[in-house]
């Protein structure tokens, strides 16, 4: 009631102000006014299954224009809807854009073995995603990406003189794979340097699965994570400071798996009992991140589009405390308008996800967006699923796209979230679905 009465009078004070000043009264915009204002700009969605005619993702492709590098995001990690809208949206760019990048949120070395298939047929994806896509990756190991790899590796029968590639650019992880390139590009172009780094490599390459070398790397005494960061640094200086020899492409790519095995010893290379620690772990691996994918695109030359989950591939963070700096900020200082972040929504539907405390994958469903929710309000723009170019929303939507307000994120683990973003100061580009349904995981 004092709250009723509070608005009333604010609301009087500021009629009155307008009839002294001569300034017109402007009511707050409503609901209905903004979508209005939605309704003008969004561009309808056929479908989210990739194949069959896309000129529907046209209006996509003008508004990322030019871009070299396209943050595509995920509001889930488990919806089968946004994987293959990835699908989808690459193949279109592709064949419309140029593009011949897929960068996905997953370790440098598991993205070579992927790219090894995609390129040159070498090995067995559904084997690869089983030994890779372990602990924080499972996820990826559905049928979605599946289905992409395998119509890359098809795509490149076709075009094997304009091949699309595959790239992981994540670093809790580094194979057996990067070591063998380093150390075979030393041993043939500086066969002195091959016991120092064997020495400082000593303990690293991992002799257990993926999963397992993770969890026990987050297990060891600090002081000893301390000291393999220590020596992959030296082991990294080391190889920049030599000559590049007869064979340029060999030693930068040397160099850059020297690089990533350094990123990976640096994650673990925090103090993960300080709260303080951990949000420096987190900067750091979104930043090393940024690195990696800035390093393949100037290195290729080729367009690329990274899939990551919202909170990585935008500019703002959804829990600054714990995680001060997201990739998509990183990405857009090194690259300017070079890059395009693109978030997804969706109002209702389900996902795979452990709980908070354990590790059982179970599916979740929620059913809609809560009131006062930015989904409340996008979900009824006219069109089921849409696309949205939040950079010239037009009044009043505009300033209701800039303000903070309870919107889902759900990592690896649920509950998680709502957070409170603000849509056009996180993204360029905004794609809404109605409904999503849970991946299929493979092997489960």
């Amino acid at each position: 009631m004092r709250r009723h009465r509070t608005g009333l009078v604010l609301t009087l004070f500021i009629i009155l102000a307008a009839l002294t000043t001569g300034i017109p009264a402007t009511a707050a915009p409503t609901p209905t006014s903004v979508v209005g204002a939605l309704d003008g700009a969004a561009r309808p969605l056929r479908t989210v299954e990739p194949g069959g005619d896309s000129r529907d993702l046209r209006p996509l492709g003008r508004m990322i224009g030019d871009a070299r590098v396209v943050g595509l995001g995920e509001a889930t990690h488990g919806s089968h809807d946004f994987f293959a809208l990835k699908d989808r949206v690459f193949r279109h760019l592709v064949r419309e854009k140029g593009f011949r990048t897929f960068a996905l949120e997953t370790p440098w070395s598991t993205g070579l073995r992927l790219n090894d298939y995609v390129l040159h047929g070498k090995g067995d994806p559904r084997r690869v995603m089983r030994e890779e896509f372990q602990r924080d990756y499972l996820w990826w190991n559905n049928t979605d990406y599946l289905r992409l790899v395998e119509w890359m590796r098809a795509y490149n029968v076709r075009h094997p003189d304009d091949p699309v590639r595959f790239i992981g650019d994540d670093i809790a992880w580094t194979g057996t794979e990067l070591y063998d390139a380093v150390e075979d590009c030393t041993a043939r172009a500086h066969p002195g340097l091959a016991a120092r780094l064997a020495e400082l490599y000593r303990g690293l390459r991992p002799t257990v699965q993926t999963g397992e070398y993770i969890e026990r790397y987050m297990n060891l005494p600090y002081a000893e994570r301390k000291d393999r960061a220590q020596r992959t640094g030296e082991a990294l200086r080391l190889l920049e400071r030599q000559t590049p020899g007869a064979d340029r492409e060999a030693y930068d790519l040397a160099v850059q798996h020297a690089r990533v095995i350094d990123e990976t010893a640096r994650q673990y290379a925090f103090d993960f009992s300080d709260p303080a620690g951990i949000a420096a772990a987190m900067r750091y691996r979104d930043g090393a991140m940024a690195a990696n994918v800035v390093w393949w695109q100037k290195h290729t030359g080729t367009k690329v589009l990274l899939s990551a989950h919202n909170n990585h591939v935008g500019y703002v963070p959804e829990e600054p405390e714990q995680n001060p700096k997201v990739q998509g900020a990183f990405l857009r200082e090194s690259l300017g308008a070079g890059y395009v972040s693109v978030g997804l929504t969706f109002d209702r539907g389900s996902f795979n996800a452990t709980g908070q405390d354990d590790d059982v994958i179970r599916r979740w469903t929620l059913g809609p967006a809560g009131p006062g929710s930015n989904e409340r309000t996008l979900d009824r723009v006219r069109y089921r699923d849409y696309v949205l170019d939040l950079r010239s929303v037009g009044a009043p939507a505009r300033d209701w796209l800039r303000r903070a307000r309870p919107t889902r994120g759900i990592g690896t683990a649920y509950p998680d979230g709502p957070h409170d973003i603000a849509l056009a100061r996180s993204h360029d580009v905004l794609i809404h679905l109605h409904r999503v349904e849970a991946a299929h995981l493979r092997d489960r």
